[in-house]
């Protein structure tokens, strides 16, 4: 009767292990796709668009990508000085921000809660002609600087960060840290941040991974070619009307796409601690 009582739950945990390794697989298959045709030749991947295996053409391909001016060392330098600012900057002030909704009693809080939510609900695309004219009469068209320093406003990351401070910060650690005589940005950068680094490290990975494939900003704001980041790069990939090399093509989406594993991979462990200290109870 024990073992037959147990059947079904064995039953139900290997389902549940078919379905995640499902998953799994569903989802590194597109990324082994990009790689294995990065190492293929156009008319291969004419041919058969899908392959498991890869080729010989991966240094034809990397000729090819060379010869079209195409600079991977360049984009890498410009695209990482872009992300890693204006991730710094948004995580940094939005946790600044959450925190001063969360630990501070003022009047005026809940209207400007209000407004962050408000702001939310505004399309990108729709201040972005009045954002190139600002930045143009102001001769910053072609500096990285329009590209990060907006990022301190972001609504989103925001409204995030408040819901975890909410839900994780005891204002007794914040007074503890005042009778103690800290100042109110030393409590934040030794006490808060250290309570917020499963969130700050969630917020970090989008914000990086937005970043760095944003191609609309940076193609109107950027006009030196030393200046182009990885997808403006990308996106010049193209031959003429008559062929398109998709081999150096892929090849060059596989070189944008693996810093964004790399950033994946070292704040991946904050993410799940998070969630594992999310699940025990006191």
């Amino acid at each position: 009767m024990k073992t037959g009582s147990n059947l079904p739950y064995k039953i139900l945990n290997v389902v549940k292990y078919v379905v995640c390794i499902f998953l799994v697989v569903l989802s590194i298959i597109p990324f082994w796709i990009m790689i294995m045709n990065a190492t293929r030749s156009t008319f291969e991947i004419q041919q058969h668009a899908i392959s498991l295996f890869p080729s010989k053409f991966f240094f034809s391909n990397l000729e090819v990508l060379s010869g079209k001016g195409f600079n991977p060392f360049r984009g890498f330098i410009n695209s990482a000085i872009i992300s890693t600012g204006a991730t710094a900057c948004a995580v940094y002030f939005s946790s600044l921000t959450a925190y001063a909704l969360v630990a501070y009693d003022w009047r005026l809080r809940q209207p400007f809660f209000t407004f962050i939510l408000a702001v939310m609900m505004i399309p990108a695309q729709v201040t972005s002609i009045g954002f190139y004219q600002f930045m143009y009469s102001i001769h910053m068209t072609n500096s990285f600087l329009p590209l990060i320093l907006p990022a301190i406003a972001s609504p989103a990351m925001v409204f995030f960060m408040r819901q975890y401070l909410l839900a994780s910060l005891s204002i007794d650690i914040v007074n503890s840290g005042r009778i103690d005589g800290a100042g109110e940005f030393n409590i934040f950068n030794k006490i808060i941040i250290p309570i917020m680094k499963p969130a700050i490290a969630t917020q970090a990975i989008f914000a990086f991974v937005g970043s760095w494939n944003n191609l609309f900003m940076p193609m109107i704001l950027l006009i030196d070619k030393d200046k182009y980041t990885m997808p403006i790069m990308v996106s010049l990939l193209k031959g003429d009307i008559y062929k398109t090399e998709f081999g150096s093509v892929y090849l060059g989406l596989t070189l944008t796409v693996l810093p964004l594993f790399v950033v994946y991979f070292l704040l991946s462990k904050y993410i799940i601690a998070g969630v594992a200290l999310g699940g025990v109870k006191e």
